[in-house]
């Protein structure tokens, strides 16, 4: 074989701050870069926040600071990929930091593994959900389920996907969804009438991410060649 096959080391954490999140994910990057530390997933829930990815449009916040006070939702502009999206608690953040050379992966198909990773893992607790073509992220008939919004410094990932299992959807509201929230936005326990257990979702999540990490490769047979 022309890549070895790494594991990601999990990291189920409970409630965490954006910006302590975000800390903690520079931090690995940086650690991964210098081959301290193998590939890393961490698994997370969010207080209300509203982010802005680069190159995102302001415009498609909707509420006013006044608003966001009001209802507790903080708004941070972050380095991520993608427009504007919202977490919260009963959403599950995923951050993968990974070493795409490595794993025989380039940004665009790394993305298609988290979007496949999300479908499997919905499916297996009775979600039929899909890949968009037309549009990044993870979809049913009832709306956007799946928010994907990654970024890499030399080659090691950061930020990640975010899953609706049973957040305040009513948060949605106070912004545009990607700049396409005509196309709607639901939660697992929406389309399913019941709470979802998150601990039993982080494990099917983080099998489902690492077999698709470990399925997919975009290289070319030059770059795989280089990387032997």
């Amino acid at each position: 074989m022309w890549r070895s096959v790494r594991r990601c080391e999990v990291h189920r954490l409970h409630l965490v701050t954006y910006e302590n999140a975000l800390k903690l994910q520079q931090k690995l990057v940086e650690m991964r870069q210098r081959n301290e530390i193998d590939d890393q997933f961490l698994l997370l829930e969010h207080p209300p926040v509203i982010t802005l990815g680069r190159g995102g449009d302001a415009a498609n916040l909707l509420a006013t600071p006044d608003t966001l006070t009001a209802q507790r939702v903080r708004f941070f502009e972050t380095t991520r990929g993608g427009d504007i999206t919202y977490h919260g608690p009963g959403q599950l953040v995923g951050y993968p930091i990974v070493k795409l050379r490595s794993r025989g992966l380039n940004v665009p198909c790394y993305v298609r593994a988290l979007e496949l990773a999300i479908v499997a893992a919905l499916g297996e607790i009775g979600v039929r959900a899909r890949v968009d073509e037309g549009h990044v992220g993870v979809w049913t008939d009832h709306g956007k389920i799946a928010a994907i919004g990654v970024a890499q410094r030399h080659g090691i990932t950061l930020h990640g996907f975010a899953v609706n299992l049973q957040p305040d959807l009513t948060h949605f509201d106070l912004i545009n969804p990607c700049g396409i929230g005509e196309l709607g936005v639901t939660s697992a326990s929406a389309i399913l009438g019941h709470h979802v257990d998150v601990q039993d979702f982080k494990q099917r999540i983080a099998r489902t991410v690492e077999r698709e990490l470990a399925q997919l490769s975009c290289q070319t047979p030059s770059e795989k060649e280089n990387s032997r």
